[in-house]
């Protein structure tokens, strides 16, 4: 019967919506897809998409490097928190988290009790060519970051491995992501 879904997206992501009732929340490291598979995943589902960081910085006025300049990470965490609880209400959407969000307890207590939290992973190298495509990554600004996001795998994945589903993105076209999240999620649930 699955054999039967993965060919028809629609078909799935229309069984899913019959049942979703809280949003679906993207976590992982930096660079993993987060807000490209997230956009495409909530146009297939027929819900919004909010990306977390935007959230954040709207509200504060400012670039998320900047906040990170000029008040440190912890400051910029008790934001992150605060956002994604307001977007955790109930409604079926799709958010990505920043790669760091998931570590705070709070927040990752938050996802968990009221959204499905799915782990995006991917392997290091395709990281490492995905984030050199962008340098407003805070994390990245001093070091190698093929050193910088292995350290980080060390430390996150073990945490981002609590999430309810965990999904492999491979380099290519991010529709086959999204499919093997519904596919995921349809497992999930049934």
């Amino acid at each position: 019967m699955l054999q039967n879904r993965k060919s028809d997206p629609a078909k799935l992501a229309g069984a899913i919506m019959q049942w979703l009732d809280r949003p679906l929340v993207l976590v992982g490291l930096m660079g993993v897809g987060k807000s490209t598979v997230g956009k495409r995943l909530a146009t297939d589902l027929g819900i919004d998409f909010v990306d977390a960081d935007e959230e954040i910085e709207t509200a504060a006025q400012m670039t998320i490097s900047e906040i990170f300049e000029r008040f440190g990470e912890p400051y910029f965490r008790d934001g992150e928190r605060r956002v994604i609880s307001r977007l955790i209400d109930g409604v079926p959407r799709v958010i990505a988290t920043g790669g760091g969000a998931f570590m705070n307890d709070q927040t990752r207590a938050l996802i968990l009790q009221g959204a499905i939290a799915i782990w995006l992973d991917a392997d290091l190298a395709t990281l490492v060519e995905r984030v050199s495509r962008r340098n407003t990554r805070p994390l990245l600004k001093n070091g190698n970051p093929g050193e910088v996001l292995a350290k980080l795998a060390e430390v996150r994945n073990p945490v981002y491995a609590q999430a309810q589903i965990h999904v492999r993105s491979k380099d290519g076209p991010h529709h086959r992501t999204v499919l093997t999240i519904l596919e995921a999620l349809a497992r999930w649930h049934g």
